[in-house]
């Protein structure tokens, strides 16, 4: 028995000390899963911006572009699972996927109020989808599959910049950024177990979002390779395709950025044009740190070292 006891406390001794150096932290996975990367077109390659972030038992999603729920079922994640989604701006290639998720997470089991901050405008806009759907929900809810109330109720706030979120040991910042006309538009910081990732949101160059971000683990950006676009976007005019470059960051911009942030790893997300080559070669002009573009469905593992992991498609 003496020997049972004993065995079991250097067990748990070992346990404790295995913790402390991270090597194990059951329940206290935090990573950072890109599930769309790119922009308004509609393409295979990119879907609609997302980022999902992984910390502890909470899932936060950073926007709901196009197919961010179908990428959450390719990943085996359950869609109740979602704890809150934090909306960096309203146009609409940031939001479109918000029906598809609180509906469809609602149909899969979900029990609680759907979650929803962003700027201001959030509250109306989740309000006026409300109405929008509201023969689904009456049939749903009241009439034939009699699905919980409580599963379809929505929860949005219009935050300001400032921490907007505390629970089990996770903190969310809003952090103001420059997204030219469109006001206002943020970026959010996540900082878990001593460690962060920032997600810039849509931005041009943005001394707020460095400010914020100085030190962070991971830092998810936009880009725009800006002759790129001019070459590709035919169906606009010269003055059209110079308010859309002036109001993101250019590689080159970006490289600048992160020179100051100086993170552990940068990565590109919201890429424009979706299928740009140079963006590496533009971003060593001013950044010789570590830089990923971001590929849909691509993890970043944040401990110690930071990993990254592309998609691999699981066998079924």
């Amino acid at each position: 028995m003496r020997i049972f006891f004993g065995g079991l406390k250097v067990i748990c001794t070992l346990v404790v000390v295995l913790i402390s150096l991270n090597i194990v932290s059951p329940g206290q996975e935090f990573s950072v899963i890109l599930l769309g990367t790119g922009a308004p077109e509609p393409v295979i390659e990119r879907f609609g911006p997302s980022t999902l972030v992984n910390a502890g038992d909470q899932k936060l999603l950073f926007d709901s572009g196009r197919g961010a729920t179908q990428r959450l079922w390719q990943l085996g994640i359950q869609l109740p699972a979602i704890s809150a989604v934090f909306l960096t701006h309203l146009h609409s290639d940031h939001i479109v996927g918000i029906p598809d998720l609180w509906l469809t997470g609602w149909l899969r089991g979900r029990r609680d109020a759907f979650k929803v901050w962003g700027p201001q405008g959030t509250k109306e806009m989740m309000l006026h989808l409300e109405r929008a759907y509201a023969f689904d929900i009456h049939m749903r809810r009241d009439e034939d599959t009699r699905l919980p109330g409580s599963g379809v109720a929505v929860e949005a706030k219009d935050i300001g910049e400032g921490v907007v979120y505390e629970a089990g040991g996770v903190k969310v910042t809003a952090l103001l950024v420059d997204h030219g006309d469109i006001k206002p538009a943020y970026g959010y910081r996540v900082d878990f177990g001593g460690r962060s990732v920032v997600v810039s949101g849509d931005t041009r160059y943005s001394e707020n979002l460095v400010r914020y971000a100085k030190g962070t683990d991971v830092l998810v950006h936009e880009v725009i390779d800006a002759a790129s676009f001019r070459a590709r976007m035919r169906n606009l005019t010269a003055e059209q395709v110079a308010s859309i470059v002036g109001h993101h960051t250019s590689a080159e911009d970006a490289g600048r950025v992160f020179a100051q942030v100086k993170p552990k790893l940068a990565v590109y997300s919201h890429v424009i044009p979706w299928n740009t080559q140079d963006l590496l070669s533009l971003t060593r002009k001013t950044y010789s740190g570590p830089v990923e573009v971001g590929k849909d469905l691509m993890k970043i593992d944040i401990g110690e070292e930071v990993r990254v992991t592309p998609w691999q498609e699981k066998p079924r």
